[in-house]
């Protein structure tokens, strides 16, 4: 008797949390990205949070704009994976809709900092991926900020000053990254997310398909 032939249905698998974490201006958003582009097994988890929201984004696409009194009221119900304060606001990822998505083979990817990687990790080690993408310098940090044009010295100041705080957390990721070309470290991103997606712990399809094997032997 043949062996069966692998399929999507067969062989599934549990999704991931794909995190990408960097200092500002380490290039973590182009990766996202490109990711996001060239990738479509896998979504942008999208946070809530309490800062006001910008010309042309969207709720619900871009963030979940909403106030202090509800993020209050979702953390209080345990209703976030993580939360953290940045820049004097809130942000917090929902469980919900994520552990649904999980459960179908859904990847998530999720741009966060390392308090809430740490988080993540503590209510979720299995299904956590985490990543951290590194500049070449501080020097090529600081001209890669000057070089946006989007903040005042003091503001490029400040995020320098934040990036070497936030480097020193390099050692709680499972992959490290050195974004000194930004195609190479694409390509490197996303292998690591291909061979995770691998990992027989994910493939729960795996199962059913080696006992048909063993039955056709």
């Amino acid at each position: 008797m043949p062996a069966p032939v692998p399929t999507h249905d067969t062989l599934h698998r549990r999704g991931l949390m794909f995190i990408l974490s960097s200092p500002s201006g380490a290039g973590k958003t182009t990766i996202a990205r490109r990711l996001l582009e060239a990738d479509s097994d896998i979504c942008l988890s999208v946070s809530a949070t309490t800062r006001p929201i910008r010309p042309g984004e969207v709720d619900g696409t871009d963030y979940h704009f909403v106030s202090d009194a509800e993020f209050d009221r979702m953390v209080e119900g345990d209703e976030f994976y993580e939360w953290a304060r940045v820049f004097g606001h809130r942000y917090g990822t929902p469980k919900a809709h994520i552990r649904a998505g999980l459960k179908e083979g859904q990847d998530f990817l999720f741009d966060i900092d390392w308090q809430g990687t740490q988080q993540l990790s503590q209510k979720d080690k299995a299904d956590v991926v985490p990543v951290f993408i590194l500049p070449p310098s501080l020097e090529e940090l600081h001209r890669r900020l000057v070089a946006r044009a989007q903040d005042s010295e003091e503001v490029i100041d400040g995020r320098m000053a934040r990036a070497q705080a936030e480097i020193s957390h390099w050692d709680g990721y499972d992959y490290v990254v050195v974004n000194d070309d930004v195609e190479e470290c694409f390509i490197k991103v996303r292998e690591i997310l291909h061979a995770e997606r691998m990992k027989r712990k994910r493939q729960t399809g795996l199962i059913d398909f080696v006992r048909e094997l063993m039955r056709g032997a």
